[in-house]
């Protein structure tokens, strides 16, 4: 699967995890977004539908364990080249998920990850498209709570 120059969209997944009014955020290890704040998350495999994927992506990239994948958004990415080619082109399909378990630790994708109080989230050096997701959602996942 190509992700550079794509002859096609990508389907990913991102997850929102809420705990005590703090979101955690990942600091991306890889382009597209290398060294930007986001959420955890990843392309959906061959086979697997997408609430498989952001339970597998979180564990792979935090080490939780994440359960009951609740549909939030749909987010497209796309990234053009200086010759106006398409370089990257992603849908991505938001979810709240509910925190069962694991340790904390950043791996697979991620350089860093860290919970963020809901106000200081935008003080971050964000990727594009969760700015605009933080934004268009902010009030709504206030209301969302990961924790057990």
């Amino acid at each position: 699967m190509r992700r550079l120059y794509p002859k096609q969209p990508l389907v990913g997944v991102g997850a929102v995890l809420i705990c005590a009014g703090k979101i955690l955020l990942e600091k991306r290890k890889n382009d597209p977004g290398k060294g930007k704040w986001s959420i955890p998350g990843g392309l959906v495999e061959l086979g697997e539908n997408a609430e498989q994927t952001v339970i597998r992506e979180v564990e792979e990239e935090t080490g939780l364990h994440v359960e009951e994948p609740e549909h939030i958004d749909v987010v497209d990415s796309i990234t053009k080249d200086e010759n106006g080619d398409i370089k990257y082109h992603f849908v991505i399909i938001d979810y709240f998920v509910k925190l069962k378990g694991g340790t904390l630790k950043a791996s697979s994708d991620a350089e860093e990850l860290r919970w963020v109080a809901f106000d200081q989230v935008e003080e971050y050096d964000l990727t594009k498209t969760f700015r605009a997701f933080f934004q268009r959602n902010k009030e709504r996942l206030e209301a969302f709570s990961s924790c057990p």
